[in-house]
């Protein structure tokens, strides 16, 4: 069938009436996604290749020849030798427990106390390797660089319907260790190799199906237009299901996101006639309405989850909203001159420690105390409320509303107060650093946070060496100048050192400017609530009122994914 030439970016039609008309005479009203689509399906990680015979393991002290399968998986412990994760119980005991599968019976018996293992060697060997690509010709990067272009052409590109469209990650995930976030119970697990057998592949019918590897087969193939992906597996750990889906540029996931945004716009027109409903909540007659207004007000002041329910002992001991226990939960009718406060300490998602102190308002804190009556430290708080009545609940307040969407409205109203306040019309470099403050004050709405980079330390002592040696620069570029007005030379001579001097302080500035930036971000992860929770067309909107460049705030992938917004948020758009 015939295809549309590639498109770099999808770029839309500046008119949001015109781009909505576009997107609705495109979509199906049956549910279905597509008519035809047509991919060469996943690019498989490569095969294990033998360690080379001078990079030895020892046990106890003695040389032991691993089987392959063993040997592969103490290889990826090896390359994380010198991550801190390599140094946590947890992490050791779930990597031993695995790897102690894949041992032979004879390694197995040899091998009992991880600690006595002697992984140096491979750790060093991974290292070279590591060294020498980044010390590899010219050449031998663009035949790098050409094959990846080649496999990029005949893998990450599929045809949904007249459109060629970009894929996402077409890669399988090889194996390795999970690490998970935050001290997560199945840190240091085995991530097992995803075979052809454990494949789904998602295509029409009447288009060419691609084809496993030699003497293979997938798992299944399928015709479901409903869904937009065109793989799908299920991974070891969690249990759960990965896929393969469109790049975020194309035409159907900016869609998505445009929606997901609106969503959040419409509750913006009717979130005080909610607040106020569940304010009248708190003194309704019945537990159940109240505690749903509680929780409702934690999820729209605190920007909480609001927490799934999950089989028991499956993850780790995660929690949202409805799901708190008393013991997550502590109440000060007085602290630090403030009164009512609640202090919050659980894990969320991903492991991510969550812990706050809020004063509340105090018919909140009156029902917490009641709430809190005859409980044990195990018991629910909420316990006449789950995410499946809270969702109800909020689909009856308004169409589409979900926890997420207070979310999304919440991150998204925030960051434009934020850079309201923030920016003045300074430098780049200042007006960048307000839009990281005021996207800071999002990331720790929503508990957005990092383990602080491993390169952090050198990284801020390279940076500060730089901020020395300009320092100096400028010290030493105003003693000619002041030499200059003293000897009374010429005027032009004059000048051209005052505008060194002038420039040499910019460079500073700069300078000084990114290292407050890197010290305030080191333990918080902006590019999540930047991806995933707030309106691009408020940054777009902020960048062309400020005249900063777009590549400043967001980075050649992301221009790709909010192409959509950047040609159709002008500098007077409000959220």
């Amino acid at each position: 069938m015939p295809v549309e030439p590639i498109r770099k970016t999808n770029r839309l039609e500046t008119n949001t009436k015109t781009l909505t008309l576009m997107w609705e005479e495109e979509r199906s009203t049956d549910g279905s996604k597509w008519k035809f689509l047509e991919h060469k399906g996943p690019v498989l990680a490569p095969p294990y290749e033998p360690l080379p015979g001078h990079v030895r393991f020892f046990y106890d002290g003695k040389l032991l020849r691993l089987s392959a399968p063993a040997e592969e998986v103490a290889t990826f412990f090896a390359k994380m030798l010198d991550h801190e994760y390599t140094t946590k119980e947890m992490f050791r005991k779930n990597f031993y427990k695995d790897w102690r599968k894949e041992m032979t019976s004879e390694e197995k018996s040899k091998i009992t106390d991880i600690n006595k293992c002697n992984f140096t060697e491979m750790s060093e060997y991974f290292k070279a390797q590591s060294e020498a690509r980044k010390q590899m010709s010219k050449d031998e990067k663009l035949k790098i660089k050409e094959e990846n272009e080649r496999i990029l052409q005949e893998y990450g590109f599929c045809v949904m319907d007249n459109h060629k469209e970009r894929i996402g990650n077409f890669r399988i995930e090889p194996p390795g260790l999970f690490r998970g976030r935050g001290d997560h119970p199945k840190m240091g697990m085995l991530k097992r190799r995803i075979r052809p057998e454990d494949i789904i592949i998602n295509c029409s019918k009447d288009s060419k199906h691609p084809k496993p590897p030699q003497g293979t087969r997938w798992k299944e193939v399928r015709h479901d237009n409903k869904v937009t992906w065109l793989v799908s597996w299920t991974e070891n750990i969690q249990g759960s299901i990965k896929y393969i889906m469109l790049n975020p540029s194309s035409r159907i996931k900016g869609e998505k996101d445009w929606q997901k945004y609106e969503t959040a716009r419409r509750l913006k027109k009717c979130v005080d006639r909610l607040r106020a409903q569940y304010r009248e909540d708190w003194k309704s007659k019945e537990m159940r309405v109240r505690q749903r207004a509680v929780a409702l007000y934690f999820i729209d002041k605190l920007a909480l989850r609001a927490g799934n329910e999950k089989e028991e002992g499956e993850t780790a001991d995660t929690v949202g909203c409805c799901s708190l226990r008393v013991e997550h939960i502590k109440l000060y009718p007085k602290m630090d001159d403030q009164e009512y406060v609640v202090e919050f300490d659980f894990l969320g998602k991903d492991s991510i420690r969550y812990y706050n102190k809020m004063p509340v308002e105090k018919r909140v804190f009156k029902n917490l105390q009641l709430f809190l009556e005859n409980k044990q430290p195990e018991d629910d708080l909420f316990d006449r409320l789950n995410t499946s009545i809270l969702n109800k609940h909020l689909q009856e307040l308004m169409d589409g509303l979900t926890a997420k969407v207070f979310r999304t409205y919440n991150a998204s109203i925030t960051l434009q107060q934020q850079l309201k306040e923030l920016t003045t019309d300074e430098s780049i470099p200042a007006k960048i650093l307000s839009y990281n403050r005021a996207n800071r004050a999002v990331a720790i709405l929503c508990n957005h946070q990092r383990a602080a980079p491993k390169t952090f330390e050198k990284s801020m002592q390279n940076l500060q060496t730089k901020i020395d040696e300009k320092q100096k620069q400028l010290w030493a570029t105003r003693k000619q100048l002041k030499g200059a007005k003293t000897e009374h030379k010429a005027s032009h001579d004059d000048r051209s050192k005052k505008k060194a001097v002038q420039r040499i302080e910019e460079q500073l500035m700069k300078l000084q400017m990114q290292a407050t930036d890197r010290e305030e971000n080191k333990q918080i992860a902006l590019g999540t609530s930047k991806l995933n929770y707030l309106d691009p067309r408020i940054s777009v909107a902020w960048v062309k009122k400020w005249d900063v460049p777009m590549e400043k705030i967001y980075n050649k992938t992301q221009r790709e994914k909010f192409a959509w917004a950047i040609d159709m948020a002008e500098e007077d758009y409000e959220f």
